[in-house]
């Protein structure tokens, strides 16, 4: 194993903790100057750390930072036209009172099948607020179970590309493969969504004013606001929901259609309208001319300008993060790491849960974690003779390890949570895909009996 590169991450690591808890430096500037001091001390040198940066920053802005600003004056106009009260009484009406935490999994689970979670939680994190200012259930709570689910079907079910990319160098039968990845996704999301109805209970915090939060003494969900007739006339739940369901439909027909290769005349249009970006600006659009046709230009504008101001710092240290985890895929720190794991003699199955984890832990992205899993284990098993099957969930599975500073999901879900201290978006995420990554693996032991 390459000692340049392994003390490369654990200085540069070491580095990036102590700047975040232990001075005055702001965590996307933390995450800059980490990610300068990997690539320096790996090998990259200044113009290629510098690139290295760069495309990590644009390369994740240019898929999710657009989103998140539509996303944010997409929230901002549900709660100023009372959208997301009318949300919150009709979801509660659905799923009943106490289930909160559950129904948002499992909106989470279905929603992030076609949809990447990054947009999925931006999305959905404003219907998760309405829940939470309504019933005065903690954030913390409800958007962890609604990431949870999110995520899961993310890393294990395709047609998320990196499931399905997983599935191909496995060459392992997609509809099977879909099948046994939700039923192999129900536990992981349930263990995940029970610690995050424990952990709304330690960290309770309520919405506050437009984008604020506050944290006032525990106390058990109180549903009489939404017992009582509301003080003004809300809009209706069809016209509350269409802005969400929308981009929904439309980014679930981009894949399907992609999936089955339809991609000429109405198809091709649907496949344009259903990109992220293009669907979640189509939401917004919808939003503004039925949410709020009856509100000043003016005031409109400035509702949308408070959304955007609270999405800066958001973009700032998600694009960070695509920063390191650039850098760190980029010197090879991922790939040593992993070569080094394939020359061990352990159980086949492991082989590549093992190498997804580490490839996980040591640069961020857990697509990117699966595919090199994959790419470096399935010949081995493969010739080996072992399940291919199983060797695909092993990959899928190891990938949901330790959700940190690199991964830009981690930011997403603990800054639209309102969670800033580094220890408690540890606690609040890192712990909960770590979790999830744990009964995953039990999950991996019984499926080893059975494939």
């Amino acid at each position: 194993m390459d000692t340049q590169l392994i003390l490369a991450l654990v200085i540069g690591l070491a580095l990036l903790i102590f700047l975040i808890l232990k001075t005055k430096i702001h965590a996307f500037l933390a995450l800059i100057i980490s990610a300068i001091a990997i690539g320096i001390m790996a090998g990259l040198g200044t113009d290629g750390t510098v690139a290295a940066i760069s495309a990590g920053f644009g390369g994740t802005l240019g898929n999710i930072g657009i989103i998140i600003g539509f996303g944010v004056m997409l929230g901002q106009i549900f709660q100023m036209s009372g959208a997301a009260e009318r949300m919150a009484r009709t979801f509660l009406k659905i799923f009943g009172k106490g289930k909160e935490e559950w129904a948002l999994a499992l909106t989470g689970f279905i929603v992030s099948i076609p949809i990447f979670c990054d947009s999925g939680f931006v999305i959905l994190a404003p219907l998760a607020r309405a829940i939470s200012r309504a019933s005065k259930k903690s954030m913390v709570s409800l958007g962890v179970a609604l990431a949870s689910g999110l995520v899961v079907t993310h890393s294990i079910v395709p047609p998320t590309p990196g499931p399905l990319g997983v599935a191909g160098i496995f060459d392992v039968d997609i509809g099977l493969f879909i099948l046994i990845g939700i039923a192999v996704s129900i536990p992981i999301v349930i263990a995940m969504t029970i610690y995050a109805k424990w952990l709304g209970k330690q960290i309770y915090q309520l919405p506050e004013g437009t984008d604020g939060w506050h944290r006032p003494p525990y106390q058990e969900p109180d549903y009489s606001l939404l017992d009582e007739e509301p003080e003004k006339e809300l809009p209706s739940a069809f016209v509350s929901f269409a802005p969400l369901l929308l981009p929904i439909l439309l980014i679930l027909m981009n894949t399907v259609f992609k999936a089955l290769e339809l991609t000429t005349g109405v198809f091709e249009v649907i496949i344009f309208l259903g990109n992220p970006i293009v669907a979640v600006a189509l939401g917004l659009i919808l939003a503004i001319y039925t949410l709020a046709l009856r509100t000043p230009r003016q005031e409109l504008l400035d509702e949308m300008e408070v959304g955007i101001r609270s999405a800066g710092i958001i973009v700032f240290v998600t694009g960070g993060g695509g920063a390191l985890g650039r850098v760190l895929q980029d010197s090879g720190i991922g790939n040593e790491i992993a070569n080094a794991l394939v020359k061990t003699s352990i159980p086949l199955f492991l082989l590549p849960f093992l190498v997804a984890t580490l490839v996980r832990f040591a640069q961020g992205s857990g697509t990117v974690a699966m595919l090199t899993s994959a790419g470096i284990s399935a010949p081995i098993i493969a010739q080996a003779g072992g399940s291919m099957m199983l060797g695909a969930f092993a990959a899928c599975i190891g990938s949901l390890f330790f959700s940190y500073f690199n991964d830009s999901f981690y930011w997403v879900t603990t800054r639209l949570m309102g969670i800033r201290e580094t220890k408690e978006q540890i606690r609040v995420w890192s712990v909960t895909t770590t979790i999830g990554w744990a009964v995953g693996f039990v999950v991996l032991i019984v499926l080893s009996f059975i494939l």
